[in-house]
């Protein structure tokens, strides 16, 4: 009997080890909770921001997942000769630190949208609040132009058109800035992408009248402008104007030169910007 016992309890075990076999062999990845290499289902964010409403753009404070890194060291953006990171990425690096990041548990997700990526862009890192509304967009493969300006009553058209590109390569490289199309106000010195020192001579052409043009210095690991300069008058029909900055840090990284005028309606109404490399 026990004999007979034993050999019953061996043939059970064996049936279930079969079991377990089938149920957790190849066929593992039929397991429901598996990501599928894309991320865990987050997909880019829909561009609810209209020509009207910007409240989709990241709230104040929010900070980009570059702020907290190092600063660049002035490399441009793959694919694009010429083109320097400006915002919000300073690396390639820092890019595929938000990718993981994204693809774990959908971590800020409005890097994949360009127009809350110009918004932010205008608003948090320039610091101009007031241009809250997206006036034009145009995307062209891993290009793109989204014009911002006031909303309201107050509103001028567009301010700036800010161009963006694709950092990285796959469907969630993030967009980043990469500079302005400039039309009635630009800002053509120092060239784009020059290596400059402190004091920084500025200039560019503008057409308006009455015109008080403010320019600073910008790095996106900083909260607060490295140098700021302080009004030059100007105005005309594609005049002239001219400046000079001061500024402390920036360490060999990309830096943001912006300039901006306003004052008639609000404080800032137009704005254009360049990228630069520090020694």
């Amino acid at each position: 009997m026990n004999v007979w016992l034993a050999s019953r309890l061996v043939a059970v075990a064996a049936a279930t080890t079969l079991v377990l076999t089938g149920c957790t062999g190849s066929g593992g990845s039929t397991d429901a909770s598996a990501s599928p290499s894309g991320g865990p289902g987050v997909t880019s964010p829909s561009p609810d921001v209209s020509t009207s409403d910007a409240t989709t753009a990241p709230p104040t404070g929010a900070s980009p997942t570059a702020s907290a890194s190092a600063p660049g060291r002035g490399e441009s953006v793959p694919g694009f000769r010429g083109l320097l990171p400006m915002w919000p990425f300073a690396t390639l690096a820092q890019v595929e630190d938000w990718e993981g990041e994204f693809r774990s548990g959908g971590h800020q997700p409005w890097h994949l949208d360009a127009e809350q990526t110009a918004l932010s862009f205008t608003r948090h890192y320039l610091g101009f609040e007031g241009l809250d509304r997206v006036t034009s967009r145009s995307v062209d493969g891993r290009q793109a132009r989204i014009g911002v300006g006031l909303s309201g009553t107050e509103s001028t058209g567009t301010a700036a058109v800010v161009h963006l590109v694709r950092f990285g390569a796959g469907p969630d490289a993030p967009w980043e800035v990469v500079g302005t199309d400039d039309t009635t106000f630009s800002l053509t010195t120092p060239a784009y992408g020059a290596t400059v020192s402190s004091p920084l001579k500025v200039g560019g052409r503008i057409t308006g009248v009455d015109e008080s043009v403010r320019v600073e210095v910008r790095q996106p690991s900083a909260t607060a402008p490295l140098g700021t300069s302080c009004c030059t008058s100007a105005g005309g029909k594609g005049e002239p104007w001219r400046s000079s900055v001061s500024f402390a840090g920036g360490g060999g990284a990309v830096l943001t030169v912006v300039a901006s005028t306003g004052g008639h309606l609000a404080e800032v109404e137009r704005f254009t910007v360049t990228a630069v490399r520090t020694r």
